[in-house]
């Protein structure tokens, strides 16, 4: 295990910058998951930890040692790809080894060091099939164990599992989890998918732009997000967001169309008159009659099993409500929205971040609507 620090980098194609000065640490034995969407810089970052792409400023270090000028075989990290990567003409066991026989391991040696991480990662029965013989799930395994048996101080994931089925990605999720905590070794894994992050991560790092806007658990990224962008990044549905004009005294947020929402004054005690985003998650609303908290307009539902994620229109803005009951309704039918004061969150309209001056809730909102797609 290693930690990493990584101070100021940037990197830049010509004049253009795509990563803006990252500053993050990685604590040792840490599982740490990098999510934003495509082109915001986050593979680019990993491929600057491992040595792959070069930094254009900045420094970083890994177990104290920094390795702006180390080939990537000498920083002590393993990655695996979203394409595998495997070479098509060894057999499973060989592509699992082939980094010990580079190094020159005995034959022997070799082959029980192959048994036993195969074995980890149930792959005992494949190890004389190629890699066309296997599974897409069974492939990225492979390339796992080969990353694996090298013993490496950090682990670097690239998008592995945006190649599988849903059912194989669920499944590569828990291994994936498995094998961290079976390891303990410092990981660091890049994904555009929120679920993955939710559910594999210690600290998620949301990055957009080339920026870092959050860095996280899962529960605080969720249920405190920094910016309108993390809001409507982390969740599914995102928070919803409605403009408006803070109003201290009355303790309301003004909506376009003359609505008006309650929120917690006493959380907000530092919050100053103007305009802003108001947030809720979609589950800590309730559906309640027309003339009921705010006044929607139904448009369509997604059927989720549980529960509806019921979608209208507020004030020109769209709006979600997580529905549990049976209860039917036709595009065009008008329904309210009760959002309890404690749930609200309130962001600069201007810059999108979340207002200072907030008091540390009782609890942080909600809890994770997630389905995995």
């Amino acid at each position: 295990m290693a930690e990493i620090a990584i101070r100021s980098v940037k990197k830049t194609y010509g004049k253009v910058q795509v990563v803006h000065g990252v500053d993050l640490a990685v604590r040792a034995g840490e599982f740490v998951v990098i999510l934003g969407p495509s082109g915001c810089g986050k593979s680019t970052l990993l491929r600057m930890i491992a040595g792959l792409e070069a930094i254009s400023a900045g420094e970083i270090a890994i177990g104290g040692r920094v390795v702006n000028r180390l080939e990537p075989r000498e920083r002590g990290c393993a990655m695996v790809f979203q394409n595998y990567a495997l070479y098509p003409h060894m057999t499973v066991a060989d592509n699992i080894g082939y980094a010990l026989k580079v190094a020159g391991l005995g034959k022997a040696e070799r082959r029980a060091k192959v048994e036993a991480v195969a074995a980890s990662l149930g792959l005992e029965d494949f190890l004389d099939r190629k890699p066309g013989q296997l599974s897409g799930g069974q492939r990225q395994r492979v390339a796992m164990g080969r990353a694996m048996i090298r013993e490496p101080k950090v682990f670097l994931y690239d998008e592995p599992l945006s190649n599988l089925d849903a059912r194989l990605r669920v499944a590569m999720r828990v291994e994936i989890r498995k094998l961290h905590q079976r390891l303990g070794t410092t990981t660091l894994f890049v994904t555009h998918d929120q679920v993955e992050a939710m559910t594999l991560a210690d600290r998620i790092v949301v990055m957009n732009a080339g920026k870092v806007e959050q860095v996280g658990t899962p529960k605080e990224v969720y249920g405190r997000p920094e910016s309108t962008f993390v809001a409507g990044f982390i969740g599914t549905p995102g928070l919803n967001l409605l403009p408006g004009t803070l109003d201290p005294g009355a303790g309301v947020v003004h909506l376009e169309g003359g609505q008006r929402l309650a929120y917690d004054r006493q959380r907000w005690a530092g919050a100053g008159a103007g305009r802003v985003m108001a947030g809720f998650r979609a589950e800590a609303a309730r559906m309640a009659r027309p003339g009921q908290g705010l006044d929607a307009v139904f448009e369509f539902s997604e059927e989720l099993g549980a529960a509806r994620l019921v979608h209208g229109t507020t004030g020109g803005a769209m709006v979600v409500v997580s529905l549990s009951d049976g209860r039917d309704l036709s595009p065009g039918d008008r329904f309210g929205v009760d959002v309890p004061a404690g749930e609200v969150q309130l962001f600069d309209a201007g810059t999108g971040r979340r207002l200072s001056g907030e008091r540390a809730p009782a609890a942080v909102p909600g809890a994770p609507v997630l389905e995995a797609v």
